[in-house]
This record gives C-alpha cells, structure tokens and sequence, in this order.
C-alpha cells in the first residue's frame, strides 16, 4: 500500500483517537467535583457544541469558506438529527462506561440499513435483519448488568446511535456544500439546542460561574478533542474509501476499552463481552457490504 492509500487509515484512527480523548475528558467531568460543584451533562455538552462551532467558524474564516445559513431538507436534517444524538450521547457518557457507550453508539449502520428502506426506497436484506437482531441481542447483553439503575443512559445512547442514522443519511444526500461549512452548521444547530436545555440544569448560573481551572482545561480538552477529530474524520471520509474508513472506526470501540481500564480501572463482565461483540461484528459486517447507493 502506497502512501496516499494508507493516509486516510492513519486519519481515521487518529481522529479516533481525539474522539476517545473527548469521551474522556466527558466521562471525567460527570464525575469529578470541584468546589462541591458537580457539573452537569447538559453543560458539558453545551461547552462542547459551542467550542466546536467557534473553532469551525474560526477554520472556515481562515479557508475563506462562507458558512450556510439557512440551506437544503437534507443539511437540516444532518444537523438537527445530529445535535440530538449530541445531547444523548453526552448525557450517556456521564453515567456509563465509555467503551459500552461507543459501541452502543457506533451501531448506527445497522440503523441505515432499516432506515434505508423508507428513505431511501432501498430495501433490507435478510442478512441486514440477521445484523440488526444480533445487535440488539448485543445491547439486551450490555444493558442487563446495568438495567438497575443506567437504562436510561443505554436508552440515551440507543436514541444517539438512531438519530446518527438520521444525519448520515442527510449527509449522503447533501450536495455542493464545502465540509466545513457543514460542520459549522451542525455545531451551530447543536449549540442552540443545547442553549434550549440549558435552563433546565439545576443551578445553571452558579455552577458556570463557579468553574475552577481544572474543570475549564477539560471542556477545552473536550472542544479541541472534538475539533481535531471532526477534521481527522472528514479529512478519512473525503479521500478514502467510505466503507472501509468506517470499518476502520470502529477501532474507536478498543481504544475506550484501553482508557477504561487504564484511566478508570474498569474491567468488563463475560455478558458485556458478548454483547461488544455482537455489535461490532454485524456493524462491521453492515459496512463492509457493497451497498453504493448507502455507503458512496
């Protein structure tokens, strides 16, 4: 393999890298006090939208790329389902392990693949159903040593990797729309509706105010993160084969096992093993199939 075949590899698993990183960062910030002062999930993921929209901005300024306004059904689409899945992801990431939340999440294409048929008049096949059972077998497995007190984060990130779905699709439908001018506005869209949320975080105002350096370092960390893995991501995406670049992330999955048992010293049960497993593998498998009108 030549250089320029394996550079959108490398991007890929580095903009995988800066995602996990992020994940971090949140997971720690849910979880850590300073001053008292819990933060909550609402405002780290308001910090998150909102520094990724301002560093976007400031990229495209600087790449004389005039952002969009208003724009097409399927760049709204693209951004609305891809703030929602922000706001569940991130509630997600507060409250469980940031391994089980990647993989839950990162099940999307088996999403694109029954939302396909409506949308896009493309309909499953019986091995796309064979995936989809087996993937929610695989989240019946991770969810069950947890049902006691986190289904609703398993819920939450079911919901993200659903409404990740819904933006893959409007981004497959966007045409003629430079890259960064459609992350500046999806990270716009994402920071108004996580302004709208805002108010209902239990003393909101004190809370900001009262943010010690240790805890601005993390929600620049989660900004920057992100930023850096948006670019390493489209700059995979747009000059690499999509299929295999997706495949590819999937890696994402083993580096949060690292960085849980690593940063956390968590370790996973047998069924959450099982139930990894049976995700990624009908997830990978999804992806890998010769599907142009889905995966072009």
């Amino acid at each position: 393999m030549n250089r320029s075949a394996f550079m959108p590899y490398l991007w890929m698993v580095s903009g995988c890298v800066a995602f996990t990183f992020m994940g971090n960062f949140t997971f720690a910030l849910g979880h850590i006090s300073a001053m008292g002062i819990s933060l909550d999930w609402q405002i780290i993921a308001f910090f998150r939208a909102f520094l990724v929209f301002l560093f976007s901005f400031i990229l495209a300024m600087a790449f004389r790329i005039n952002p969009v306004v208003m724009g097409s059904r399927s760049l709204w689409l693209r951004s609305i389902a891809g703030s929602v899945s922000l706001v569940c992801s991130f509630y997600a990431l507060t409250k469980l392990q940031l391994s089980l939340v990647l993989t839950v999440t990162n099940m999307f294409p088996l999403w694109v693949a029954l939302l396909s048929w409506p949308m896009l008049k493309k309909k499953p096949s019986f091995s796309d159903w064979v995936a989809v059972c087996m993937g929610i077998i695989g989240v019946g497995l991770i969810q069950k040593p947890l049902l006691s007190d986190n289904y609703l984060a398993i819920a939450s990130a079911i919901t993200a990797s659903f409404f990740t779905a819904l933006a893959m699709i409007g981004l497959h439908k966007i045409k003629g729309i430079p890259t960064q001018a459609i992350v500046v506005h999806f990270s716009g869209v994402a920071t108004a509706l996580c302004l709208l949320i805002l108010p209902f975080t239990p003393n909101v105002g004190a809370t900001i105010s009262d943010l010690d350096f240790k805890i601005v370092l993390l929600l620049l960390g989660i900004g920057i993160s992100a930023t850096i893995g948006q670019n390493f991501l489209t700059l995979a995406f747009s000059s690499g084969t999509p299929t295999k670049i997706s495949v590819v992330g999937l890696s994402q999955v083993v580096f949060a096992v690292i960085g849980d048992v690593l940063f956390w010293q968590k370790s996973l049960a047998i069924a959450e093993v099982l139930g990894i497993l049976l995700i990624l593998l009908p997830t990978g498998w999804v992806m890998l199939k010769d599907d142009p009108e889905i995966n072009q």
